[in-house]
């Protein structure tokens, strides 16, 4: 590609509403245009590397005989009412009208449309297992786009959908799709933890999950791992023991404790002289369940030294949405915003109370008494509550030298991007929309199913949040748009016919090669190839090459500069190209 073709250019200024380094790079070095919140279109060489990333999972899919199909990225509102999900998506949905008044929607996945082409196709036990893949366009109305390709509105994706006879051939094809996408990030050069995680709205809180995280400081999810076992765990879905039971273990009977206008754990530990392990926090949810409208409200106590796991109470509650509850509700309920806690509170079937499962019942604690400026000393749950006022759940989210379920190791805790997910999704939309087929017998019955997805786009981007320096991008060479940057220096301009012979011979040795025949000062174009962050660098300047047929090498990952003659500087390429790709030139 000539640069001069491709209406490629570049930018100095780092736009205002880029925060992060990709997001900064991908529109400075002239590889995406944003159109709208959320919105971008791919340029050229963005499009280039696209369609790498593409052809990974393309291949990595044949290799599990995963069969390429396209879905239509508008569908009916009809299917997404038979699975129940027309309303339960909520605004994340982006519905829209046609001139018949027909209701549709952008597809921010596509299970139920997967589901209806194979109850269409699908008549007998022999068409199973199968699986099919696309690669194509979803749209997800975030409320609040940022990040860039990270969490834009539109984005390019990779979803696959699995259908099985029973649950071993279901665990059997999900092992399948683990190793390929195993596969599919080592090739594209990215340093990943694979983690238990939650399955969200598509799948259900018991399904097998896990999640592909690219390791990067500037990714939104906390991921637990043992380094010992290899163990990791979205810090969602992460079951970990705190080291030691929290409270004291004392007999002393309760006492109400005059606290004024001291509500914070922070204050309450100076004023009671002791630590905050020794404390009971008490927060107040408002969830609802969208099937049958219907609100309720919960009392989570925690320890003070840890943080409450949303997730976790969501689909241990089986909710469908979760709020901090207003003052306002919880007046209403005679409770005492500040003040929290599980002692003179009226239970009732729609306000409960959960304790969270690290809470030692027989220990005692400091609360919240539940009326202004006042706390309890002395709390012991096993004595002050009855048994039918509390459920005791795991709703603690897991901290930085919690120990692993065995005890014998401790975690540790990282940031992560989310690039890929494979869920294990049982019956739950093949039995909405009623997709049988016939056993052996010719009695129907309902296959299992899994869904497995990839972000095209937020893995280029992960890429690069992994992948840069001061000066720009470093792309990992299965993605890089090009292979070769070619430029030139001379004061002839007779000269160019010279570098234009060695662009045609690099292209006839099937080289991928980008061309900079915009012939600018070398200091604007080496600055502009660092910023571009292709592999190689190959300059050809008229003194050298003229009188000794050296050119100058510079790989994007090194400061020295290769002076050698052409013939070694393809066979160098071809080399490393080689021995990174297991591609030969």
């Amino acid at each position: 590609m000539r640069a001069t073709k491709c209406l490629w250019s570049t930018y100095k200024e780092i736009p205002k509403d880029a925060e992060i380094i990709s997001h900064q790079l991908l529109l400075r070095a002239g590889l995406i245009h944003k159109t709208g919140a959320g919105l971008f279109d791919y340029l050229p060489l963005m499009q280039k590397s696209i369609r790498k990333m593409s052809q990974i999972i393309i291949e990595e899919m044949e290799n599990i005989s995963c069969f390429e199909l396209q879905m239509s990225v508008v569908t009916p509102s009809e299917l997404w009412m038979e699975s129940g999900r027309w309303d339960v998506m909520g605004p994340l949905m982006l519905k829209i009208q046609d001139r018949h008044e027909k209701k549709y929607c952008f597809s921010p996945t596509n299970e139920e449309a997967v589901v209806n082409i194979f109850r269409k196709y699908a008549k007998s036990y022999k068409s199973l297992p199968v699986a099919f893949h696309q690669v194509n366009t979803k749209f997800r109305d975030e409320i609040r786009p940022r990040f860039g390709l990270l969490r834009g509105r539109e984005f390019l994706m990779h979803d696959a959908y699995s259908f099985h006879a029973n649950k071993e051939d279901l665990d059997a094809g999900y092992e399948k799709f683990y190793q390929a996408y195993q596969q599919i990030f080592e090739r594209v050069g990215l340093e990943f933890l694979v983690v238990e995680a939650d399955g969200g709205a598509i799948a259900s809180s018991q399904s097998k999950t896990h999640e592909f995280q690219v390791l990067a400081q500037s990714g939104e999810d906390t991921l637990v791992y043992c380094e010992e076992t290899r163990w990791a765990a979205n810090i969602e879905k992460s079951i970990t023991l705190k080291t030691s039971a929290p409270g004291t273990k004392n007999s002393s009977p309760l006492e109400k404790i005059s606290t004024p206008k001291i509500s914070s754990i922070e204050d309450l530990t100076n004023f009671f002289k002791q630590p905050s392990s020794h404390f009971l926090k008490a927060l107040f949810y408002k969830i609802t369940f969208l099937a049958n409208q219907k609100t309720k409200f919960v009392l989570a106590l925690i320890c003070g030294d840890d943080e409450l796991n949303e997730v976790k109470l969501k689909n241990f509650l089986g909710a469908d949405e979760i709020f901090m509850g207003s003052n306002s509700e919880a007046q209403a309920l005679e409770l005492a915003p500040g003040y929290f806690g599980p002692l003179d509170t009226k239970f009732t079937e729609d306000f409960t109370l959960l304790i969270d499962q690290s809470i030692d019942l027989k220990n005692s604690y400091i609360c919240g008494a539940n009326a202004y400026h006042f706390h309890y000393q002395n709390f012991s749950p096993s004595r002050d509550l009855k048994v039918d006022d509390y459920q005791v759940a795991d709703i603690r989210l897991s901290q930085e030298g919690d120990l692993t379920l065995d005890k014998k190791h401790q975690v540790k805790i990282t940031k992560g991007i989310e690039v890929g997910h494979i869920f294990q999704l049982g019956d739950k939309y093949s039995k909405k929309l009623q997709a049988t087929v016939l056993d052996e017998s010719g009695k129907p019955f309902i296959p299992l199913m899994g869904t497995y997805g990839i972000g095209v786009t937020r893995t280029i981007a992960s890429a690069l949040e992994q992948s840069f320096d001061e000066n720009g991008i470093i792309w990992p060479i299965s993605l890089a748009p090009y292979h070769i940057h070619l430029c030139g220096i001379f004061k002839d301009q007779s000269f160019i016919h010279e570098i234009d012979g060695v662009y045609e011979k690099l292209k006839k040795l099937n080289f991928e090669v980008f061309y900079d025949d915009r012939f600018l000062s070398p200091g604007v174009t080496f600055k502009d190839s660092d910023l571009l962050g292709l592999p190689f660098r190959l300059l050809i300047t008229e003194r050298d090459f003229l009188t000794t047929n050296l050119v100058e090498l510079k790989l994007r990952t090194e400061k020295e500069v290769r002076k050698i003659p052409l013939s070694e500087a393809i066979q160098f390429i071809s080399d490393q190209i080689n021995s990174r790709l297991g591609l030969s030139l």
